[in-house]
């Protein structure tokens, strides 16, 4: 096998078990002995960080949206689904303060922010669509009962350009979600109209961040599979020690995110600290599935994707069971009662 001289992470701003095993040292720590250099792409210059969206990276672990990944997936580079998240992001509809928005129902006919970016995928547009798709679909409604109005994505913040068409009266309703969100919308003037979060159906919040995959290049698979067990143990480990830690990872959160404590605070629940787990769940692979139709549809994918097939449920197995290891204390060959 080819030599491994350093592996690459990154992760979007947001709960991930990737930014908890960064922030204890975790992921240094477990390779250095095999002199693998561990490496953060976010810690590059802005202009070098296209790999979190192309993963063009052989040696990339990447845990984040997947509008970018399923876009990768779609465009032939060859990566594989290695596990889910399923962590609820405070995702909601903003109106102005003097609104009387207050349901899905009242949704249609309104004017409702579509976000354009100058970027290679626009996640940010893609999250728009189908997030008021999904507040609209609570009231057995669909994208075409509202009018669907461009909006130029600021570049200096999250949710800044639609929150200011907002303010100005361009349009009527905002799709947001997670901690800036949540301080930005207070900045603005803005009121939560729906709450996606507290829908019983899941469907109606599947986004960027709903179900989030975790990814790697099937280079990196093929050659070095003991390198991805043991990545994917060290997720699992985190976030089972995040469970028992609100407070520290409610600290990590505000590192991730670049949001303070009101933030935090708003967007993620309490039981967010106990619900960073990976998986490859039908459940959650059929939630995934519902994503890549609609990017479909909607016309962000170059190709479909199959997303049974692109998963690869070997290495979480065999992390699961390295885990199990791990926490296995030694038994000694001598015998209880006998003196060395």
């Amino acid at each position: 096998m080819p030599a491994l001289p350093e592996i690459w992470f990154t992760r979007c701003p947001v709960p991930t078990a990737t930014g908890i095993a960064a922030d204890r040292g975790e992921l240094a720590r477990e390779f250095a002995p095999d002199g693998i250099r561990v490496r953060a792409l976010q810690d590059l210059p802005a202009g070098q960080r296209d790999a979190h969206f192309t993963h063009e990276l052989p040696g990339l672990f990447r845990e984040g949206g997947n509008v970018p990944a399923l876009w990768a997936r779609s465009r032939g580079v060859e990566t594989r689904l290695i596990a889910l998240t399923w962590i609820e992001e405070r995702q909601s509809i903003l109106v102005r303060a003097d609104s009387p928005v207050a349901e899905p129902a009242q949704l249609r006919g309104l004017r409702l922010a579509m976000p354009r970016h100058e970027i290679a995928i626009d996640f940010w547009r893609a999250m728009a669509l189908h997030g008021h798709a999904g507040a609209l679909s609570l009231a057995r409604l669909t994208l075409a009962d509202a009018e669907l109005v461009d909006v130029p994505g600021s570049p200096i913040g999250q949710w800044e350009g639609e929150l200011a068409a907002l303010r100005d009266g361009l349009v009527d309703a905002v799709y947001v979600k997670g901690a800036v969100a949540v301080e930005t919308a207070r900045r603005f003037g803005a009121k939560v109209a729906i709450d996606l979060d507290a829908a019983p159906d899941r469907r109606a919040r599947v986004n960027n961040g709903t179900p989030r995959p975790v990814t790697v290049h099937q280079r990196l698979l093929d050659e070095h599979p003991d390198v991805v067990t043991r990545f994917l143990a060290l997720l699992l480990e985190s976030a089972a020690w995040a469970a028992d830690r609100p407070e520290d990872v409610a600290r990590i959160l505000r590192a991730e995110t670049g949001a303070g404590v009101e933030g935090v605070t708003g967007a993620y629940r309490p039981e967010t600290a106990a619900n960073l787990g990976l998986s490859l769940s039908g459940e959650r692979l059929s939630l995934l599935e519902h994503q890549e139709l609609f990017l479909r549809q909607q016309g962000f994918l170059e190709s479909p994707v199959d997303v049974s097939a692109w998963a690869a449920p070997e290495p979480l197995l065999a992390a699961r069971a390295l885990v199990d290891q791990r926490a296995t204390p030694l038994v000694s060959p001598i015998s209880p009662g006998v003196r060395p």
